[in-house]
């Protein structure tokens, strides 16, 4: 049994944000593969809910004429994963949320309800880190683009406020025109686990002089909130590619990130996973771009 206080169904987004606004202590949900949950352990037992499932204009993915990806906010993970528009673009994000639960859940659950969970180990963050996405959220006064590092606060914290709501996720076309990404998921059972450890690298090479002209390494559980090793970036940027720069970037992200103990994993495996995962992916991307085999 679920303990709800009242359901809501708004059939826009306009109409989900006065919701939300007249009802400030309900929560949104949309597949509700994670707020449902919650209800039913007890955590939010009694909570009022608005349903935001029925509003089409924040699903599916639409490529902009100037280059961008819109994502709806209400797009399930299987969509996303089986889109031209994504495998053609930004395949990465669709490889990187197949990997989120098991196909029920993937069938039901969005990428928005991914985001806005705030979880660290959230399979969608790593990617959309990468890729410096931007976020727009509708606030019923002209709303605003938040860019996705600046959204996570902490565990579980995300910058919403009331009455905001998360329409789309979008990817600027300069993030990922001439990009190739690769995520790594490191789990302890191969299938329906949340990470222990992830890294999602998305880079560009220049395929004729052989250089990573640019390079971008988020982990997710590496702390509180996903995490890009800039300082690895900026090291490694301009180097010929081949295995100095392998064993560089191994060495560079076991010093940069910091993994907590838990019972997982301590913090010594992640962190020596962590530097193997990044190598692996990186090496990967290049790959892709047609260099080194």
């Amino acid at each position: 049994m679920y303990d709800i206080g009242n359901y809501y169904n708004a059939r826009s987004i306009g109409e989900a944000v006065d919701l939300l606004k007249e009802h400030p202590d309900a929560r949104v949900i949309s597949g509700g593969s994670d707020v449902l949950i919650k209800i039913r352990e007890g955590k939010m037992a009694g909570t009022s809910l608005v349903s935001i499932r029925d509003i089409k204009e924040i699903q599916g993915v639409t490529l902009m004429d100037s280059g961008d990806l819109f994502i709806g906010a209400g797009t399930t993970f299987s969509h996303i994963t089986n889109d031209p528009l994504i495998q053609q673009n930004i395949p990465v994000l669709g490889e990187a949320v197949d990997q989120v639960g098991g196909p029920q859940v993937r069938n039901i659950g969005t990428i928005g309800g991914n985001v806005c969970n705030g979880a660290v180990s959230a399979d969608s963050a790593p990617t959309l880190f990468s890729l410096n996405a931007m976020l727009r959220i509708a606030d019923g006064e002209g709303g605003r683009m938040v860019p996705i590092e600046m959204f996570y606060l902490g565990p579980g914290k995300v910058d919403l406020h009331t009455g905001d709501v998360l329409t789309h996720i979008v990817i600027p076309g300069k993030e990922y025109q001439g990009y190739h990404g690769h995520y790594i998921k490191y789990s302890m059972r191969d299938a329906m686990d949340i990470a222990t450890l992830s890294c999602s690298v998305v880079s560009k090479i220049n395929i004729e002089q052989n250089i990573l002209e640019d390079v971008r390494i988020t982990f997710g559980v590496a702390a509180p909130v996903p995490y890009r090793c800039k300082k690895t970036e900026e090291q490694i940027k301009g180097m010929p590619v081949g295995e100095e720069l392998y064993a560089l970037v191994e060495k560079l992200v076991r010093e940069e990130i910091h993994p907590r103990d838990s019972w997982r994993a301590s913090r010594e495996f992640r962190v020596q996973i962590g530097g193997e995962i990044a190598k692996r992916a990186l090496k990967r991307t290049i790959e892709l771009a047609g260099g080194e085999k």
